[in-house]
């Protein structure tokens, strides 16, 4: 399964239960940081460039469905829809 992170006009959807606001994301993320450390060795991570980001997967909270999460425009997501029905 390959399925892209929801852009500023789109949203995930369950197409099995409806689904819009929770869902189970494993990513893998490459970045570059810069950690600044004070005097006692405590750092700070103060800037963080993304380098590369893959989806592995996306499963549905509700129904533990990973086969039916879908790219929706926010504009089509029906949020009066009940779960399950």
């Amino acid at each position: 399964m390959s399925i892209a992170l929801p852009g500023p006009t789109q949203r995930w959807r369950c197409g099995g239960c409806g689904n819009l606001t929770r869902f189970d994301l494993t990513r893998t993320r490459r970045t570059t940081e810069f950690w600044h450390f004070d005097l006692a060795g405590d750092h700070d991570v103060e800037q963080t460039e993304l380098r590369e980001e893959s989806v592995e997967s996306v499963t549905c909270r509700w129904c533990g469905r990973d086969d039916a999460i879908e790219l929706v425009d926010r504009n089509d997501a029906d949020p009066t829809g009940t779960p399950g029905a």
